[in-house]
């Protein structure tokens, strides 16, 4: 009877926490209907693009009387500048890099364009919550492409007797089609999809961690009342692996429920971050019309409207704390000198590695609060990706907006743990997994922006360790036995990809590659992650939960992005609204989901 009485209270204590935040202090107007515009014409031009997106660094660029600087322009960094703009506030973000977008840039090859971090998205359906957080912060500017109802593919066995496993969106196409493919397992089935549902509804509770003080969590956490208020947190803390085991001992089945591959075998990853990955394709997966660098294009228009800007080439080297060891501002590197831009608020989208080791000073870094929010969070695997251009549209290569996914077994835990013990020399001949995507063929502007060109992207997960020797070398500059890996690595990954697509062959126009090395120059990433930390069990825990939030134990110093909620484009943009919630003093999320409702009613 004892813990329903604290339920109680906690409850109780909970409305309080949220009733304070909601009736103290001035309340800003973030969102509004008003500010959204009927699309406009898709940009071309490169530069008016470049003039938006190549905007390099110069002193006389900074803004005056700046509120924030916003150190990195990826999508949590966009983000959060964007809703901190829309609040009346001045910033200016600097990106290292010579494009404005971090994951969501694009680069041409040889006439070609590729992405680089966004292969397609979900939640994008008329009024979800993403979709509206979006519109708000580009002004109805970014536009998407639904893909087919077959978004997915999923290709188990070695390549040339695997088993493929169709994915379909729809709110009851995704359990039938599976039940299709699986007969006889249907209350599994039923089972995962009834707690892929129950993770989607109250994930809500998960970001509440963030949001709350420290001290309630704590006590709802030392007392279990935590997980008496809902199940989700043990959905967290449970491994993927352990839970699958129970509904189904189908291998195929439990491996498909973990697809979805960032680096992490099932057995070592929260069950809840897996169901929230293919509960996110659910209602329809999506491509951004006109591409990726469409997300960076029509969030920074936002930020220039209050003032602000965005600028690239501009790596920041530290941030500047006072002698009370509060924020006031950052230094970047021109040349052989450091200008310092001043401000009393720094966000940091650096990820937490970068900013805590990096950026700050060593008796600074020393701290025992810093030293401990860092023990809870380890560096994600690093990345590989193939960039193929092929000579042909879509319809003369036969190629279509479907995704695949490939493993060479279907026991995910032993495959990815034998993959990631592997040594430098062990890699080749032993890749086990992939991921091939088309963006062309999702893009219905494609064919207009680059006709009869077509691109195909290969993913797979790869060691830092297998690179490091290089670390330090400039780009371009690496030596033959570094092109030898890169370059072996990237045609074991075609050859691959063309046994399961041979009318590609002779299409192939030119290929290039990035390894974790590549990911440190363009993206800053320390060990060539592209998802941040390290999205294992340990992560998902309540008490890392809610010390990974925005606020740090710097006075004026904040994170956003991924690694303040969780991996992909939504994950960043979610750490974004946290860490302007956090800025402002006020839970955005609220305004959000009230004009969600809105929005809702009115259609």
């Amino acid at each position: 009877m004892w813990w329903w009485l604290l339920g109680i209270l906690s409850c109780v204590l909970l409305v309080v926490v949220i009733i304070f935040f909601l009736t103290t202090g001035k309340r800003k107007k973030v969102f509004s209907e008003k500010c959204l515009r009927p699309p406009g014409p898709l940009v071309t031009d490169s530069r008016q693009r470049d003039e938006r997106l190549r905007r390099g660094f110069r002193v006389d660029r900074v803004p005056p009387a700046l509120d924030a600087v916003v150190i990195g322009s990826g999508v949590g960094g966009l983000t959060a500048a964007a809703l901190l703009s829309k609040a009346g506030k001045r910033v200016v973000v600097l990106e290292q890099h010579d494009q404005a977008g971090g994951c969501t840039h694009t680069f041409q090859n040889k006439g070609f364009e590729f992405d680089v971090g966004i292969h397609y998205l979900g939640q994008l359906h008329e009024n979800s919550l993403l979709r509206v957080a979006l519109d708000q912060i580009t002004e109805g500017q970014l536009q998407f492409t639904r893909l087919e109802q077959h978004f997915d593919s999923l290709l188990l066995g070695q390549p040339d007797q695997h088993r493929e496993y169709h994915i379909h969106a729809g709110k009851t196409e995704m359990a039938a089609n599976l039940k299709n493919q699986f007969p006889g397992e249907e209350e599994a089935i039923d089972e995962y999809m009834r707690l892929m549902k129950l993770a989607s509804r109250q994930t809500p509770l998960i970001a509440i961690l963030k949001i709350i003080p420290y001290w309630l969590v704590n006590f709802l956490v030392r007392t279990g009342l935590l997980h008496h208020i809902s199940s989700v947190f043990h959905l967290a803390a449970t491994n993927h692996s352990e839970i699958m085991s129970r509904l189904t001992q189908n291998k195929d089945l439990q491996a498909l429920s973990a697809y979805l591959f960032y680096g992490v075998p099932p057995k070592e990853s929260s069950f809840l971050i897996n169901a929230l990955l293919l509960h996110h394709y659910k209602r329809g997966a999506y491509y951004p019309r006109g591409g990726s660098s469409e997300f960076a294009f029509h969030i920074i228009p936002v930020i220039q409207q209050a003032g602000g800007a965005v600028l690239v080439r501009a790596p920041v080297q530290r941030i500047l704390l006072n002698q009370q060891e509060q924020v006031f501002g950052v230094t970047v590197l021109r040349g052989l000198e450091e200008i310092e831009i001043h401000a009393p608020v720094v966000i940091s989208n650096a990820g937490i590695f970068n900013t805590f080791q990096k950026f700050l000073p060593p008796h600074i870094q020393d701290k025992s609060e810093i030293q401990s929010l860092l023990g809870m969070v380890r560096h994600g695997m690093g990345s590989f990706l193939v960039f193929v251009g092929l000579d042909g549209s879509k319809e003369e290569l036969g190629i279509v907006s479907t995704n695949f996914w490939m493993y060479k077994d279907n026991d995910l835990d032993s495959l990815m743990e034998r993959y990631s013990s592997l040594s430098r020399e062990q890699v080749l001949g032993n890749i086990p997994m992939m991921f091939i995507t088309f963006p062309s063929a999702k893009d219905p502007t494609a064919n207009i922006r680059h006709p009869g060109k077509s691109c195909m992207t290969l993913l797979t997960m790869a060691r830092y360790e297998w690179f490091k020797e290089w670390e330090g070398t400039k780009l371009g500059k690496r030596g033959q036995d570094y092109l030898d890996l890169k370059n072996s690595m990237a045609q074991e990954l075609l050859d691959w990809a063309l046994k399961i697509f041979p009318q590609l062959r002779n299409k192939v126009m030119m290929v290039d590659a990035a390894t974790p090395l590549t990911n440190c120059h363009y993206l800053g990433a320390p060990r060539g992650e592209m998802y941040g930390a390290e999205h294992n069990l340990e992560r998902f825990t309540p008490e890392t939960v809610a010390r990974t939030r925005p606020q740090t134990p710097i006075d004026g110093l904040y994170l956003t992005g991924q690694d303040v909620f969780c991996n992909g484009m939504a994950g960043a943009l979610h750490g974004g609204l946290l860490c302007a919630s956090a800025v402002l003093n006020q839970i955005l999320y609220i305004d959000l989901l009230a004009l969600k409702t809105r929005l809702k009613h009115k259609s």
